[in-house]
Protein backbone atom coordinates (compact mmCIF):
# COMPACT_ATOMS: atom_id res chain seq x y z
CA UNK A 1 0.00 0.00 0.00
CA UNK A 2 2.75 2.28 0.54
CA UNK A 3 4.50 2.09 -2.73
CA UNK A 4 1.23 3.00 -4.37
CA UNK A 5 1.37 5.72 -2.52
CA UNK A 6 4.53 6.54 -3.24
CA UNK A 7 3.60 6.08 -6.85
CA UNK A 8 0.55 8.64 -6.50
CA UNK A 9 2.07 11.41 -4.68
CA UNK A 10 4.61 12.52 -7.19
CA UNK A 11 1.89 12.04 -9.68
CA UNK A 12 -0.47 13.94 -8.15
CA UNK A 13 2.00 16.74 -7.65
CA UNK A 14 3.01 16.60 -11.43
CA UNK A 15 -0.69 16.60 -11.92
CA UNK A 16 -1.69 20.11 -9.95
CA UNK A 17 1.76 21.92 -11.04
CA UNK A 18 0.34 21.65 -14.79
CA UNK A 19 -3.05 22.58 -13.54
CA UNK A 20 -1.94 25.87 -12.09
CA UNK A 21 0.20 26.61 -14.85
CA UNK A 22 -1.99 26.02 -17.24
CA UNK A 23 -4.70 27.90 -14.99
CA UNK A 24 -1.69 30.82 -15.55
CA UNK A 25 -1.68 30.83 -18.96
CA UNK A 26 -5.23 30.95 -19.55
CA UNK A 27 -5.94 34.09 -17.01
CA UNK A 28 -2.64 35.74 -19.36
CA UNK A 29 -3.98 35.12 -22.40
CA UNK A 30 -8.16 36.46 -21.39
CA UNK A 31 -6.00 39.42 -19.84
CA UNK A 32 -4.54 40.03 -22.94
CA UNK A 33 -7.36 40.05 -24.95
CA UNK A 34 -9.54 41.88 -23.16
CA UNK A 35 -6.65 44.48 -23.26
CA UNK A 36 -6.92 44.47 -26.93
CA UNK A 37 -10.55 44.63 -27.14
CA UNK A 38 -10.40 47.73 -25.10
CA UNK A 39 -7.66 49.57 -27.23
CA UNK A 40 -10.16 48.63 -30.28
CA UNK A 41 -13.19 49.63 -28.81
CA UNK A 42 -11.80 53.37 -28.67
CA UNK A 43 -10.07 53.09 -32.02
CA UNK A 44 -13.50 51.80 -34.10
CA UNK A 45 -16.51 53.75 -33.46
CA UNK A 46 -19.26 51.85 -32.70
CA UNK A 47 -23.19 51.65 -31.93
CA UNK A 48 -25.53 54.38 -33.67
CA UNK A 49 -23.36 57.10 -35.40
CA UNK A 50 -23.21 57.94 -39.12
CA UNK A 51 -20.31 55.63 -40.03
CA UNK A 52 -21.69 52.45 -39.05
CA UNK A 53 -25.72 53.63 -39.42
CA UNK A 54 -26.02 55.67 -42.54
CA UNK A 55 -25.90 54.88 -46.08
CA UNK A 56 -23.32 57.69 -46.23
CA UNK A 57 -21.52 57.02 -49.69
CA UNK A 58 -22.73 59.15 -52.47
CA UNK A 59 -22.60 62.50 -53.69
CA UNK A 60 -23.57 65.64 -51.93
CA UNK A 61 -23.94 69.03 -53.71
CA UNK A 62 -25.39 73.19 -52.66
CA UNK A 63 -23.78 76.01 -52.98
CA UNK A 64 -22.59 78.36 -49.60
CA UNK A 65 -22.35 81.47 -48.54
CA UNK A 66 -19.15 83.51 -49.95
CA UNK A 67 -17.88 86.78 -48.34
CA UNK A 68 -16.80 87.97 -51.52
CA UNK A 69 -18.86 86.19 -54.10
CA UNK A 70 -22.42 84.96 -54.70
CA UNK A 71 -21.68 81.75 -53.36
CA UNK A 72 -19.72 78.79 -53.46
CA UNK A 73 -20.84 76.10 -55.56
CA UNK A 74 -19.61 72.81 -53.64
CA UNK A 75 -19.94 68.97 -54.79
CA UNK A 76 -18.37 66.19 -52.29
CA UNK A 77 -18.21 62.42 -53.14
CA UNK A 78 -17.69 60.20 -50.22
CA UNK A 79 -16.57 57.05 -51.39
CA UNK A 80 -17.10 53.94 -49.68
CA UNK A 81 -13.20 53.10 -50.24
CA UNK A 82 -12.56 56.32 -47.87
CA UNK A 83 -11.26 58.54 -51.17
CA UNK A 84 -13.42 61.79 -51.54
CA UNK A 85 -13.52 64.25 -54.30
CA UNK A 86 -14.36 68.17 -53.96
CA UNK A 87 -15.79 70.20 -56.13
CA UNK A 88 -15.79 74.32 -55.75
CA UNK A 89 -17.07 76.86 -57.89
CA UNK A 90 -16.93 80.55 -56.52
CA UNK A 91 -20.02 81.93 -58.58
CA UNK A 92 -19.99 85.36 -60.01
CA UNK A 93 -16.42 85.91 -60.11
CA UNK A 94 -14.92 86.83 -63.69
CA UNK A 95 -11.99 84.51 -62.92
CA UNK A 96 -14.10 82.06 -61.60
CA UNK A 97 -12.18 78.66 -61.26
CA UNK A 98 -13.39 75.27 -60.57
CA UNK A 99 -10.76 73.75 -58.14
CA UNK A 100 -11.18 70.15 -57.48
CA UNK A 101 -9.29 68.03 -54.94
CA UNK A 102 -8.88 63.94 -54.38
CA UNK A 103 -7.59 62.26 -51.42
CA UNK A 104 -8.76 60.05 -48.77
CA UNK A 105 -10.61 60.78 -45.70
CA UNK A 106 -11.06 59.44 -42.32
CA UNK A 107 -13.77 59.82 -39.87
CA UNK A 108 -13.74 61.23 -35.86
CA UNK A 109 -13.13 59.42 -32.73
CA UNK A 110 -17.10 59.43 -32.73
CA UNK A 111 -17.89 58.61 -36.48
CA UNK A 112 -19.86 61.26 -36.81
CA UNK A 113 -17.77 63.52 -38.86
CA UNK A 114 -15.61 63.18 -42.12
CA UNK A 115 -12.29 64.85 -42.15
CA UNK A 116 -10.46 65.37 -45.88
CA UNK A 117 -7.02 64.56 -45.75
CA UNK A 118 -4.64 67.02 -47.66
CA UNK A 119 -7.38 69.56 -48.62
CA UNK A 120 -5.61 73.35 -48.42
CA UNK A 121 -8.24 75.79 -49.64
CA UNK A 122 -11.56 73.78 -49.79
CA UNK A 123 -13.69 73.25 -46.83
CA UNK A 124 -12.39 69.71 -44.62
CA UNK A 125 -14.30 68.67 -42.43
CA UNK A 126 -18.42 67.68 -42.54
CA UNK A 127 -21.03 66.11 -40.36
CA UNK A 128 -22.52 63.55 -42.00
CA UNK A 129 -26.62 62.85 -41.39
CA UNK A 130 -29.01 61.15 -43.73
CA UNK A 131 -29.03 62.49 -47.33
CA UNK A 132 -26.75 65.68 -46.18
CA UNK A 133 -23.85 66.94 -44.70
CA UNK A 134 -22.71 70.19 -43.19
CA UNK A 135 -19.87 72.01 -43.66
CA UNK A 136 -17.95 72.49 -40.56
CA UNK A 137 -15.94 75.74 -39.61
CA UNK A 138 -12.27 75.04 -38.96
CA UNK A 139 -12.34 73.75 -35.73
CA UNK A 140 -14.29 71.09 -36.71
CA UNK A 141 -17.34 72.76 -34.76
CA UNK A 142 -21.33 73.40 -36.62
CA UNK A 143 -21.46 76.71 -38.17
CA UNK A 144 -24.07 78.85 -36.39
CA UNK A 145 -25.90 81.78 -36.39
CA UNK A 146 -28.08 83.21 -39.66
CA UNK A 147 -26.93 81.57 -42.46
CA UNK A 148 -26.11 78.33 -41.00
CA UNK A 149 -29.15 76.47 -42.99
CA UNK A 150 -26.53 77.49 -46.37
CA UNK A 151 -23.78 75.43 -45.31
CA UNK A 152 -25.68 71.87 -45.52
CA UNK A 153 -25.26 69.90 -48.94
CA UNK A 154 -27.75 67.43 -50.10
CA UNK A 155 -27.37 64.40 -51.23
CA UNK A 156 -27.93 63.42 -54.81
CA UNK A 157 -30.42 60.28 -55.63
Amino acid sequence: MKSQNLFLLPLLILTLACTQQKEETVSQESEKIEQTVSENKSAIPMGDNSMMSLDWNGTYSGIVPCADCEGIETTLTLNIDRTFTIITNYLGRNDALEETFNGNFRWDETGSKVILEGVKFAPKQFKVGENRVWQLDKNGEMITGELADHYILTKKP
